[in-house]
């Protein structure tokens, strides 16, 4: 059973728009691990919800897709994931 994992990530107001930028692009780079399903990895954001204290202040998500838990555990235990 494909097993769909999601992350929700806010920042600290301090951190700049380009750290952001540059946390996406490293996020998307996950989408490459053999224990990502058919490279079905996606970066979501910034959120568009008006104001942004609706959303509870989540401005990304990924949603990546793994084959099976021994393939999450794996996703989650790389050494690109930490």
């Amino acid at each position: 059973m494909t097993i769909v994992h999601m992350v929700f990530f806010r920042f600290k107001p301090e951190v700049t728009k380009e750290h952001k930028n540059a946390f996406v692009r490293e996020l998307k780079k996950l989408k490459d691990l053999p224990c990502v399903e058919d490279n079905r990895l996606i970066v979501g954001g910034p959120s568009i919800t008006c104001p942004i204290e609706r959303s509870k202040n989540f401005e990304f998500v990924l949603v990546s897709y793994h084959q099976d838990r021994a393939a999450l555990d794996a996703y989650q235990a790389s050494e690109e994931h930490t």
